[in-house]
């Protein structure tokens, strides 16, 4: 089963749902997503499969025609580096000047972590993805954030699950920013 199909389904119920703000008022037309990945930095080969994943997807959804309700779907593609302040600054940037109605991404947990705040700041969805951070839906949880993928307890569990053997010993090698902490801890 293609896992992005889900995604783009996912995407477009939430997106005939969103209320007309001033700003989409005048853009009635059109529908405007940022899909806010690390395109370059450690993560870029994730960024690619999730943004080419994207584009099928919702190519896919709409029968090719990029049209949801009779309004053009409008992806602004945007390069956070891996860096959480320039992720946060660049979901800042597509709600405030850009005027999204929708936010898609991103490849880091730790970026993903910086953009939360943001997202309920704005009033506005962030769909996660494919950042795995248990915080993300976890503590630092708001109403605004929705994720699509697996987490880290969920990665830990299905691992345990493959080595359930008497007498088995686990351990674990993570990287020390927020998905390897959180996979770590998921682990315990």
């Amino acid at each position: 089963m293609n896992r992005k199909f889900p995604i783009a389904a996912l995407l477009l119920g939430a997106l005939s749902m969103l209320p007309l703000t001033a700003a989409a008022q005048a853009k009635a037309g059109e529908i405007r997503i940022a899909h806010i990945n690390g395109k370059t930095g450690p993560l870029e080969a994730y960024a690619k499969q999730s943004s080419v994943g994207f584009t099928m997807g919702l190519d896919y959804a709409t029968g090719g025609t990029m049209m949801v309700a009779g309004k053009k779907l409008v992806v602004i593609e945007k390069d956070d580096q891996g860096k959480p302040d320039l992720g946060k600054s660049l979901l800042a940037a597509a709600y405030g000047d850009d005027k999204v109605d929708i936010a898609v991404g991103t490849t880091g947990s730790g970026v993903a972590l910086a953009m939360l705040p943001v997202a309920e700041e704005y009033k506005k969805i962030l769909l996660v993805e494919p950042a795995v951070a248990d915080s993300i839906t976890g503590d630092k949880w708001n109403k605004y954030i929705f994720r699509t993928g697996r987490n880290s307890s969920q990665d830990a569990i299905s691992n345990a699950v493959a080595v359930d053997k008497a007498g088995t010993s686990i351990a674990t090698l993570a990287q020390d920013y927020a998905f390897g902490r959180d996979g770590v801890a998921a682990f315990k």
